[in-house]
């Protein structure tokens, strides 16, 4: 509803932005184009001019030409002006000292009564009270029975002794409806009354005689937003006629222009107390004129957004979510999909990023995203098995293409998904081990959460179970080997502390051969080194790494032919005979 109103406030206040100082005639070409926006959007004149007029005067003074950002002070100035006309702070409900506490409504007919008596009454239920509903609208057709399949659906108990449909007396129902609520126990009464399609005297002396018979703690007046400044003129009809304590705006997801909530409060004294965002029972919550008027400046609305996910997510899902998270185990596709629900649960998701900060300036690509969008995802993800799921590295391109016919996706959608979510997973590591996300500072905290969950686990890594070799021992030389292992009694290294240990690789000598092919004596490098393992191979056979022919002459071959190495295993073999 605050769209159009949100964007001219926002232009109109960018102009200001930048500028060191402010002049007298900046100012008021400023909330020249300011008036015009509120004008346009349907509030009512009085408020305009008494709002303009306090805005200029605050303008003018003192805070705002010794400020250090005179715009950003306009903008203030601007924000707490609209709070004030909103109703300044919210109004909580009124309980009566001994129960029940009778609440009745009155409105338009059309306003959203019925439905609205339905939303309060769960509200209440939320907070740990007994509600009972009323049906006391006995003239539109089937308003008894709507009530009823509202109460069905909330959970909450419908007194409807009369039919309705113009039978009945709604008078006598309320007052019955007291007795009932004393004998059942339930601690409120929420009273729907019949409503008119104009202001006329009938239906006016039927809402005070229901006032007069019931005594209510709470007369709460229902306006549908969208009508304009022709709700003030209704607003005040019923201040004169019946009384009533605050309003109750309806229909505030529509797209009209909203200057009834910016008049209603201003002109009748009332605060506005509750608003309706939707058509579901749980699109209802209490208004807040600061939150509105920041979301009306786009500035966001962080706190209700809070509220709102505190109320949809699991307390002990959270807990365990941010444990995972600072313990390492990483953040994978099932936890991502859990997550997704718990949002989509949260309401339409162009509302849930309509309470960012900055969302007016963004709202042509917020309005890219939609349901669709979350549901290809999730089928996406649901798609994978659960180890492709853990570990998204592993999907190759036969996975890939699985996953597509399986979600009635493309190929493409399948790899922009595992791209975002492998960048994603990775700011949040970062996040994680205290680096916070680039650009912007540490969260803090974070580093020393990810330092004990490292020391938390070297600590768990350090226990084994009983019976292991101690740290740094030698292990036991296999059967037929002495205690230094020597290559003369067939073992796989040298002596203890000998300067020319032989043996397999990763004992200290040649990868894997005997000490006599380490090469002879003068060859380059030390005993046991890649070069002296080289120079021992080449002694083999010629440069080219042609194999020697044999020895033409006859006879036995002589030691000194062969190579050193060689010779010395000759002279072993004849000694062992």
């Amino acid at each position: 509803m605050f769209e159009t109103l949100s964007d001219r406030l926002t232009k109109a206040l960018s102009s200001l932005r930048g500028k060191g100082r402010l002049s007298a005639a900046d100012i008021d070409a400023t909330l020249r184009e300011i008036r015009i926006v509120l004008l346009e959007a349907d509030v009512a004149l009085p408020v305009v001019r008494q709002f303009i007029a306090r805005v200029k005067e605050r303008a003018s003074s003192e805070e705002v030409s010794a400020a250090l950002n005179p715009a950003q002070q306009i903008i203030k100035i601007v924000h707490e002006e609209l709070v004030s006309i909103l109703g300044g702070e919210a109004r909580r409900l009124r309980f009566a000292k001994v129960p029940p506490t009778v609440i009745m409504l009155a409105g338009l007919q059309g306003s959203g009564k019925t439905t609205l008596a339905a939303k309060l009454a769960l509200w209440l239920k939320q907070q740990g009270n007994t509600p009972l509903l009323v049906a006391a609208d006995l003239q539109r057709p089937n308003a008894v029975q709507q009530l009823q399949i509202l109460g069905e659906q909330a959970g909450v108990p419908v007194f409807a002794p009369e039919p309705g449909n113009g039978v009945g007396d709604p008078v006598a129902v309320a007052r019955r409806s007291l007795d009932e609520a004393r004998h059942r126990l339930h601690n409120i009464v929420v009273i729907d009354t019949a409503g008119r399609l104009g202001v006329d005297q009938e239906m006016m002396a039927q809402a005070a005689a229901i006032a007069d018979a019931t005594d209510p703690d709470e007369i709460l007046f229902v306006v549908d937003a969208m009508i304009g400044q022709d709700a003030v003129v209704t607003a005040q009809a019923f201040l004169d006629g019946v009384g009533y304590d605050g309003v109750v705006l309806t229909k505030l997801d529509g797209d009209a222009r909203g200057g009834a909530a910016l008049s209603i409060a201003q002109l009748t004294g009332r605060p506005v107390m509750f608003a309706s965002t939707g058509e579901k029972l749980g699109d209802f919550d209490v208004f807040h004129p600061d939150r509105m008027a920041s979301r009306i400046l786009d500035m966001g609305d962080i706190l209700t957004l809070i509220e709102q996910a505190e109320r949809t997510f699991d307390a002990e899902q959270t807990a365990a979510m941010a444990g995972k998270l600072l313990s390492g185990e990483g953040f994978t596709l099932e936890d991502f999909v859990e997550q997704l629900a718990m949002v989509r649960k949260m309401g339409p998701i162009s509302n849930v990023l309509g309470m960012l900060p900055g969302a007016a300036q963004n709202r042509d690509l917020l309005s890219q995203v939609s349901e669709a969008d979350l549901d290809h995802t999730a089928a996406i993800v649901n798609s994978m098995t659960p180890a492709e799921r853990r570990n998204p590295k592993i999907l190759n391109g036969s996975r890939r293409a699985r996953i597509a016919r399986g979600s009635g996706t493309t190929v493409g959608e399948v790899n922009n998904l595992v791209i975002r979510f492998l960048e994603a997973q990775k700011v949040m590591r970062q996040m994680m081990s205290g680096g916070g996300i680039p650009g912007m500072p540490a969260i803090p905290g974070m580093r020393r959460a990810a330092a004990k969950a490292a020391k938390g686990k070297k600590g768990s890594a350090k226990k084994k179970a009983k019976g292991g070799r101690p740290g740094g021992a030698p292990r036991r030389p296999p059967a037929g080997l002495g205690a230094g292992g020597s290559a003369a009694s067939g073992g796989s290294g040298g002596p203890r502390g000998s300067a020319d240990p032989g043996g397999m690789a990763g004992l200290g000598g040649a990868p894997g051969l005997p000490a006599g092919l380490r090469g002879p004596a003068g060859s380059q490098g030390a005993p046991g080194s890649p070069d002296a393992f080289v120079a021992g191979l080449k002694g083999l056979g010629d440069p080219d790494g042609k194999r020697k022919p044999r020895d033409p002459a006859p006879g036995p071959t002589s030691p000194a032919s062969l190579p050193a190495g060689f010779a010395r295993i000759r002279r072993g073999k004849r000694g062992d005979r």
